[in-house]
């Protein structure tokens, strides 16, 4: 299970909620703590950086806010981010520098590693995205079974137990995702992999790696 470790998928420098993931293995243990985390950081932001618009609300100065933007918290909003029109977080989310939250996107529980960008009309629940990472238009998380049992990670042939009713996907840094596609459960994709459009995801994908129409997995080298 080692390709399943944060280390394997992420460079946690590239993310503010890196103190988060110290002494975890897997990256969707952070998932139950994401709130009381930014609880706790946003006491330790400088107040002369980010503003403090309403409870629990820690946006940076620099930051670009779209008017028609909904904002719930707990949630950090860090330096250069971008929250386009319409864009919708629900709260227990942390949004990384320079990132992206475009038009009609849906985040909860959630955390957007630096540069990672969710541009058009995308939901990301209960889900970690690293470095990077880039979902095209309409491509989701789906973050619930639809008999609502535990979700499991199906990893080389067997199911590794989460504990988690919640969770959706963990992207690896530099992963892209393409328009109109749902990574359903526990789908894991490693460091560097292209998930074609119109996709329906679940597992584990290796790093370095192409998911193909049908769920056709093949190596980039």
């Amino acid at each position: 299970m080692d390709k399943l470790t944060i280390k394997e998928l992420f460079d946690t420098s590239n993310t503010i909620a890196s103190e988060l993931f110290e002494g975890k293995t897997y990256p969707w243990e952070v998932l139950p703590f994401i709130g009381d985390f930014i609880i706790k950081l946003s006491q330790t932001l400088p107040a002369d950086e980010y503003d403090n618009p309403s409870e629990g609300v820690y946006i940076h100065k620099t930051a670009k806010i779209a008017p028609t933007a909904s904002i719930t918290g707990p949630c950090i909003i860090c330096k250069d981010a971008e929250l386009r029109q319409c864009a919708f977080v629900r709260g227990k989310a942390i949004i990384g520098e320079g990132a992206v939250l475009g038009n009609s996107c849906e985040i909860k529980n959630a955390i957007l590693f630096n540069k990672v960008q969710v541009p058009h009309f995308n939901y990301i629940g209960d889900s970690v995205l690293g470095f990077k990472a880039h979902t095209g238009a309409g491509a989701v998380t789906s973050n619930v079974k639809q008999d609502k049992t535990l979700v499991t990670v199906l990893y080389e042939g067997k199911r590794i137990e989460t504990g988690l009713k919640k969770f959706g996907a963990i992207l690896g840094d530099n992963v892209e995702v393409g328009c109109n596609s749902v990574l359903n459960p526990g789908t894991v994709v490693g460091k560097g992999s292209n998930v074609y459009p119109l996709s329906m995801v679940r597992g584990f994908v290796p790093a370095n790696s192409i998911y193909k129409t049908g769920g056709v997995i093949v190596s980039k080298e």
